[in-house]
């Protein structure tokens, strides 16, 4: 599985461990990835996603993952891998049918 998050897109970087001597060493980076549920009262199921704790902060700041896909600006999806984009067309195209319906 890629150590990729599939919201922000964060993935391992490079550098160095830097000895007191000073002695450089390659070292990686990896960004601090979590598997969450979140529960999609619009689609009506739990969607599984691998994310960074940095995702799972803003999506509970954007009040949970219907209004995350919903409110975050289509420039900002470039990141988004392609169950996140899925995801994120399927939940637009539910909330559009269900304010049709009122």
């Amino acid at each position: 599985m890629a150590k990729v998050c599939e919201i922000t897109g964060k993935r391992p970087m490079s550098g160095h461990n830097v000895s007191h001597s000073n002695v450089h060493t390659k070292r990686r980076f990896m960004p601090n990835l979590q598997e969450k549920s979140f529960a999609s009262p619009i689609l009506g199921q739990t969607v599984r996603l691998r994310l960074c704790t940095n995702a799972m902060r803003t999506i509970d700041k954007f009040g949970g993952l219907d209004e995350f896909m919903r409110n975050v600006k289509n420039r900002n999806t470039k990141a988004f891998s392609r169950e996140a984009t899925r995801l994120r067309k399927l939940i637009i195209k539910r909330t559009e049918a269900e304010s049709a319906e009122k």
